[in-house]
């Protein structure tokens, strides 16, 4: 049996309350947050504080991002119910729930070993189905590609071509790119297959972790 009580789903509310003061307005983006148990993808000595606007630590030196970067993240992919997405950074598996509930078809992949174990038995428990692998995120995953959508969830210190050949044309990927802090980044394969890159301001996210040369 879950523990995810009343207190827990009035803590949503309220979280989803203080996103929308921030800016989120997607509906789809906030009925996900605000259905998600935030509190169960992480340690329980955090659970008083899961539905602060805040990141925290998970297994692996990683952590789960704070829910105004999740929320802006997926309000800037623009996803549609059906759309083949890529994310680079499993984490948690707390940002592809959001995008599982919003109807996506998830891959996603996880380089550190020891956390890609962990989330993958979380996620069976809640279930959410979707498709994780251990790997690589430099590399993405070219069996699957093309992708409509790409999400990156850790610091990269460059947008990696191996991602850009990845995307359909018209798909978006939303990246952090930056060494310490990142300016999130999107970046829209154009019809002719160019790509049009605009800012979204600054984070901070852990780095990316693989081979960089690629």
């Amino acid at each position: 049996m879950l523990n995810d009580l009343p207190r827990h789903k009035g803590q949503r509310n309220k979280l989803v309350k203080l996103l929308i003061t921030k800016g989120i307005r997607q509906p789809e983006v906030l009925k996900a947050i605000g259905k998600i148990p935030r509190h169960l993808f992480m340690d329980s000595s955090f659970e008083d504080f899961a539905y602060q606007d805040k990141a925290f630590p998970i297994a692996a030196g990683q952590t789960i991002s704070q829910p105004y970067t999740v929320a802006f993240q997926s309000e800037l992919l623009q996803v549609k119910p059906g759309m083949k997405v890529l994310e680079i950074g499993t984490g948690s598996g707390y940002q592809a729930s959001v995008l599982h509930e919003m109807g996506c078809k998830v891959h996603s992949i996880e380089r550190q070993k020891e956390l890609f174990d962990i989330t993958r038995q979380t996620m069976r428990k809640l279930g959410y189905y979707f498709d994780m692998k251990f790997g690589d995120g430099f590399a993405g995953l070219p069996s699957f590609a093309p992708f409509e959508r790409i999400i990156v969830t850790c610091g990269a210190p460059k947008i990696p071509e191996k991602l850009l050949a990845q995307m359909s044309i018209g798909a978006r990927m939303v990246i952090p790119v930056g060494e310490g802090s990142q300016v999130m980044k999107l970046v829209i394969r154009d019809a002719d297959g160019s790509f049009s890159v605009e800012d979204f301001g600054d984070f901070r996210f852990v780095p990316m972790l693989g081979s960089k040369n690629v």
